[in-house]
């Protein structure tokens, strides 16, 4: 058995940018050596349009801290980074105290008008990447909802969704969730913020489809046997 302990958080974003980082800071200690941790998408401060240029360099405080508290665990987060005249929503893979990944979210959110305050990435950016030689992938909130894009993860043995899902369609980002599990025979990490506008839903599903989720919790933790994914794997064709 290659077991691993999975966490997907589920917390608040406040107005307070540091808050936020010590809160996630604070949970991440709460979890076990080794473990992969996903936050909820722009944790630190959120969706912030009316202080892009603060949040832009607070990330680079939190890249700071993350690669500090990444030495024994390894985190995938989401922030807001500028680059010349545009700002991206970034998601970064920390492992080992180094940055091993980044994509810039690719597929904008319309009804919130992220078109408007941020540039899309390139798609070619969403390519698996290995933490402790797991393959791994991540799809970034609205990404999940495209079937293109599960093509490009697919052959991941963890997949990871962090989000900022409203309430009133807190089934779809469950519903798709599990189906990307099922459908990728791979675990799914998925994170979404617990604002009072959020729909929560953070949880682990595995490869076969069962959930763990609690929307009661801050943290949600599954010890992973890995070896699910190559039984269901060698069992039931996958393309």
């Amino acid at each position: 058995m290659i077991s691993r302990q999975l966490c997907a958080l589920q917390l608040k974003t406040k107005q307070d940018f540091a808050s936020n980082l010590s809160a996630v800071a604070a949970l991440v200690q709460k979890t076990a050596l080794d473990a992969i941790i996903l936050t909820p998408e722009v944790v630190f401060t959120g969706f912030c349009y009316q202080r892009m240029e603060e949040a832009s360099e607070f990330s680079k405080r939190a890249t700071e801290s993350l690669l500090a508290i990444s030495r024994d665990r390894s985190i995938i987060t989401t922030m807001i980074e500028k680059n010349g005249n545009h700002f991206f929503n970034n998601l970064k893979v920390f492992h080992k105290g180094e940055v091993i990944h980044k994509q810039s979210k690719c597929k904008l959110f319309l009804l919130g008008e992220e078109h408007l305050h941020f540039s899309a990435g390139d798609v070619e950016e969403i390519v698996p990447f290995f933490i402790d030689g797991i393959a791994c992938g991540a799809l970034n909130c609205f990404e999940l909802r495209f079937i293109t894009l599960w093509q490009r993860v697919h052959q991941a043995e963890i997949i990871f969704v962090p989000a900022q899902w409203a309430k009133a369609r807190k089934d779809h980002y469950e519903t798709l969730s599990k189906a990307l599990a099922i459908t990728s025979e791979s675990f799914v990490v998925a994170s979404n913020s617990a604002n009072d506008q959020m729909a929560k839903g953070s949880g682990i599903i595995t490869p076969y489809g069962l959930v763990y989720r609690n929307d009661k919790k801050e943290l949600v933790t599954l010890n992973a046997d890995l070896s699910e994914v190559g039984k269901m794997r060698k069992y039931i064709y996958m393309a």
